[in-house]
């Protein structure tokens, strides 16, 4: 019994003495406890940007042209070639101010249809003519978050046939944009010669030649296309209809720019944040202007001097506010 007792004793001192323990702040500007967390200084290095496409090698493919100014487009009655043309087609003219500018599809390729209507208001950059490139070329299909990233100039173009000769140079053809159905349209019916008059001693006309009885090489208009890249490969690369290809586009291309690692900025679309790190360990989120990106390193155009240190990973951005059901904020 005293055993029991001393024991309840000592176990009510022990209570009593002991306090909860304090819940642990987080310095204001400092990471949570726990945290793994390194640091980077930023670098100056050479920066390539690249995508990648996945593309099949394809007889005939269809690409589009662009109208090279804004105004008006007036289309040229274009005849089916009997071969391959050698020479470049004039199939259209854009007047902006009264003054023409032509538009042609290149020597290889024929007349695929009109992407506008005749005499339509068109935008510089618009699709407003299909071709078709007669032979070989390889066409990749492009996703709907790549279309900004290859719409501006290309500096190279690269492909490998999986399995098959490569990597080589491709020559793009025409734009990069999904494509409507081209429209051609119809001949004028032949003119027929009139009868003599009735009672008239004149002979019969001859009959015109290439008349109703012989018909034309009618042209077929091209098929409305997806989002795509069609380019050509050497003369001298051997090609099969239907093997798989990988592209690679250098889009963009900087010399000796400052770099962080992608790890040490949040944002995008041109817009960042990093945390530079002060003298006491402390975190101070700065503005960068973000450029060019090879998915290890992306380009900071301002927004640092390239003395400061920055903490890996970077800052988390804030969450959308909230209504007072819990939606997102209005």
């Amino acid at each position: 019994m005293r055993t029991f007792s001393a024991l309840v004793v000592a176990l009510l001192v022990v209570t009593g003495c002991s306090t909860p323990a304090p819940e642990e702040q987080t310095p204001p500007g400092m990471a949570p406890r726990g945290t793994q967390m390194t640091t980077a200084k930023p670098t100056r290095q050479d920066l390539t940007n690249k995508v990648s496409l996945s593309g099949k090698v394809t007889i005939n493919p269809t690409f589009g042209l662009v109208s090279p100014v804004a105004g008006q487009v007036r289309y040229l009655d274009v005849k089916a070639p009997d071969k391959t043309p050698v020479k470049p087609t004039k199939v259209a003219n854009v007047f902006a101010a009264g003054r023409p500018t032509s538009v042609e599809i290149p020597a290889g390729a024929i007349f695929s249809g009109r992407l506008a209507d005749d005499k339509a208001n068109v935008q510089a950059g618009q699709p407003i003519v299909s071709a078709k490139h007669v032979g070989y070329g390889i066409v990749a299909e492009i996703k709907g978050e790549q279309a900004y990233q290859l719409s501006d100039t290309l500096s190279s173009v690269q492909a490998q046939i999986k399995n098959g000769p490569g990597p080589f140079p491709c020559a793009v053809l025409g734009t990069i944009a999904a494509l409507p159905a081209g429209t051609i349209p119809e001949p004028p019916p032949p003119v027929e010669n009139p009868a003599p008059p009735s009672g008239s001693s004149a002979p019969p006309a001859p009959p015109t030649i290439g008349g109703p009885q012989q018909e034309k090489k009618k042209q077929e208009p091209s098929e409305p296309t997806g989002m795509r890249l069609v380019c050509t490969a050497p003369t001298d690369v051997k090609l099969i209809n239907g093997a798989e290809s990988t592209i690679e586009v250098i889009t963009e291309k900087a010399t000796n720019v400052l770099v962080l690692p992608v790890e040490a900025v949040a944002g995008g679309q041109g817009k960042g944040k990093v945390d530079v790190m002060g003298t006491g360990g402390e975190r101070v989120t700065k503005d960068v202007v973000l450029g060019l990106t090879d998915g290890k390193v992306v380009q900071i155009k301002s927004g640092l001097t390239g003395d400061e240190t920055v903490a890996v990973p970077g800052p988390n951005l804030p969450p959308a506010p909230q209504d007072a059901q819990g939606g997102p904020g209005k």
